[in-house]
């Protein structure tokens, strides 16, 4: 795999380079926007990966003539920048995934930066290189269908979704397919660094008949709505006088993700017991695995992304092995699923 690299700090430039030469990729620094620009557009590259501030052409702008360029080339944007408007360009112009540096006074937590870029850069290279395949549902273990589980006649309140790595390119997909008069709230976690689930939220709701917006403290819970939790909070749900409402929180704190999808799960099987739907899509690593259960224990429907279509088939995969999944399908029939369970009969 042929990577480039845009980053006009030297030192990280170069621990970014020998870290990902560390993993068998060949790897290409360009020290300016300019020279990224050229390099991206006249080479062949598998994954870009670029840094917002740059001297001589500024990072959003080399986005921009990449995706004119070569639109299907995966560009991972690598950046310290907290201008929500430089956010929102990047999602507009087709970034794949962000990895925020975490800078301090004295130090540079680059070890964070490797793990999160080698996994990402994996991921984006394999989410534009595979085509999906022909939407077929797959059963797991021991899968019985929702008929056999006199569930026919009960249709979910709520959606809970839970995504990580590929997943902000998986919901621009999804969600766009939810007609306006969506009978349930969708609630979300995706992990993303702090300050671009607005954002993002914002983009979403752009291209959705459904209303996308990052959750707020204490917001009444709407059917058609989708609720994307923040970074840096968990998102739970309570009732008061029948209305459920959301709440955001620091707490629990012993969780290696903030929000977290198993936190958001409990709380939702806790609140709608079997009128519960969980749905877990592409990510790195097991969140969510315990939401799944919670919700899958209280009789709610539970549908996992298929491995085919993950860029990354870590937390359905973790999903699967503990036995939680009622149906597992392609990324694209996962809104198909919601609007069969909730039995909508208007047109998509």
């Amino acid at each position: 795999m042929r990577i480039l690299i845009a980053e006009d700090d030297e030192a990280l430039g170069k621990f970014v380079r020998q870290g990902l030469e560390g993993e068998h990729y060949a790897v290409d620094v360009a020290a300016d926007g300019e020279q990224a620009r050229i390099s991206a557009t006249e080479n062949d590259y598998d994954v870009v990966i670029l840094d917002l501030n740059l001297p001589k052409l500024d990072g959003v702008s080399v986005l921009r003539h990449v995706r004119m360029k070569k639109p299907s080339v995966p560009v991972l944007v690598l950046t310290q920048r907290t201008r929500v408007e430089d956010r929102v360009q990047c999602l507009d112009l087709g970034a794949d995934d962000y990895v925020p540096k975490h800078l301090s006074p004295s130090s540079l937590d680059i070890l964070h930066i490797r793990q999160d870029l080698v996994s990402k850069i994996w991921a984006a290279a394999q989410a534009r290189r595979s085509p999906s395949p022909e939407p077929t549902s797959t059963k797991p273990s021991g899968f019985s269908g929702f008929a056999n589980q006199n569930r026919t006649s009960i249709s979910p309140a709520i959606v809970a979704l839970g995504t990580s790595t590929g997943g902000p390119k998986a919901l621009q997909e999804i969600l766009p397919l939810f007609p306006r008069d969506l009978s349930v709230p969708l609630l979300i976690v995706q992990h993303m660094p702090p300050g671009f689930t607005a954002p993002f939220a914002h983009r979403l709701n752009s291209l959705c008949s459904v209303a996308v917006r990052e959750a707020v403290h204490q917001e009444p819970i709407r059917p058609g709505v989708a609720y994307i939790a923040p970074a840096g909070m968990h998102m739970t749900v309570h009732t008061s006088d029948g209305q459920a409402s959301i709440s955001l929180h620091s707490h629990p704190e012993n969780y290696p993700h903030t929000p977290s999808v198993d936190v958001m799960m409990k709380s939702v099987a806790e609140t709608y017991k079997n009128l519960a739907m969980g749905v877990i899509m592409t990510g790195m690593g097991c969140d969510g695995a315990q939401g799944m259960k919670a919700i899958q224990r209280q009789g709610g429907l539970t549908i996992g992304q298929d491995e085919a279509t993950c860029a990354v088939y870590g937390m359905p995969r973790a999903c699967a092995e503990l036995g939680t999944l009622s149906r597992m399908v392609p990324l694209s029939q996962i809104p198909a699923q919601i609007l069969q369970a909730t039995h909508y009969h208007g047109r998509a």
